[in-house]
């Protein structure tokens, strides 16, 4: 941790550091991608095994990526986008 501190002290302002809550998933985007696909990509799929739920997941993230709007307004969510 010191470590840190001394390097963001050596930056000189150019860098901010913001303390977050410990257990915050409102603020963090990946809930809200997992969220998404959980509910609307594959809201009643019971996979077999791991590698089922594997294929899954990739091809709802592969989805998503072709939407990046739908990308943003989860950073927008999470008040991570820069205004």
């Amino acid at each position: 941790m010191r470590l840190v501190q001394q390097f963001v002290a050596a930056q000189r302002g150019r860098i901010h550091i913001e303390y977050l809550p410990a257990y915050a998933p409102e603020l963090n985007p990946t809930e809200y991608i997992w969220g998404h696909a959980k509910h609307h990509k594959f809201p009643n799929a019971y996979p077999n095994h791991f590698a089922e739920l594997k294929h899954g997941a990739r091809r709802a993230l592969r989805n998503m990526r072709r939407r990046p709007t739908l990308i943003t307004a989860f950073w927008e969510q999470a008040s991570l986008w820069p205004e």
